[in-house]
């Protein structure tokens, strides 16, 4: 199936409807996965590389604005959808569950944000979860921000620079993604804590803390 779509990119990749398309996939896969978003940003940054279109900025551009509204509806189906009276059920298991999710997003949020951008269906869970959890809208959306640029940004190097030997150690490319985004997200963290991050947890009202 891949290698068909890749046929399928490198003969369309100049074709006006490329980038729409490209914008409604990686929209798309930000709350209803797995779509390939990641494989067909690669295919066109490595078509893009040789024969020149599409731009790679637009790519880029194309591909995180996507990425950045798929991931904002995700949130927001967790916090206004019928998925927040997860929050009270009351299953032991469930309501443990989330309040360990609460914890872990509170102490190292940006980390955990940025890090499931780069698992296809773990970015789901965790956007979904921080919705649920009332991770504050602000800084979800600040991290959020650098969890899709970080993305596009890698995804479109990956084509233009290394797309061949990538496609023969997907693996290593993988481990190269996630261990950029632990550092990155590490990064952020440390910074909001010694800022004395914005609250972490919102009611329907104002902000709790």
């Amino acid at each position: 199936m891949f290698d068909a779509l890749n046929q399928f990119i490198q003969d369309h990749a100049g074709a006006t409807w490329v980038l729409p398309v490209v914008f409604a996939l990686c929209l798309l896969d930000g709350f209803f996965p797995p779509l390939p978003s990641e494989s067909v940003v690669v295919a066109l940054a490595a078509v893009s590389a040789s024969v020149g279109e599409p731009s790679l900025v637009l790519l880029f551009l194309v591909a995180a604005g996507g990425a950045f509204a798929g991931d904002n509806i995700a949130y927001t189906l967790g916090r206004n959808g019928g998925l927040r009276r997860l929050r009270h059920s009351k299953r032991f298991k469930m309501s443990t569950m989330l309040d360990w999710a609460d914890q872990q997003l509170a102490r190292r949020g940006a980390m955990i944000i940025i890090v499931a951008r780069y698992i296809p269906v773990g970015r789901v869970a965790v956007n979904v979860t921080a919705g649920i959890t009332r991770f504050h809208r602000g800084r979800f959306i600040a991290c959020d921000l650098l969890a899709v640029t970080s993305w596009a940004a890698y995804s479109v190097a990956i084509g233009a620079v290394a797309g061949h030997w990538m496609e023969e150690n997907p693996l290593l490319g993988a481990v190269l993604a996630i261990t950029l985004a632990v550092i990155l997200g590490a990064v952020v963290d440390r910074f909001l804590q010694r800022r004395g991050a914005a609250p972490r947890e919102e009611t329907d009202g104002a902000p709790t803390r």
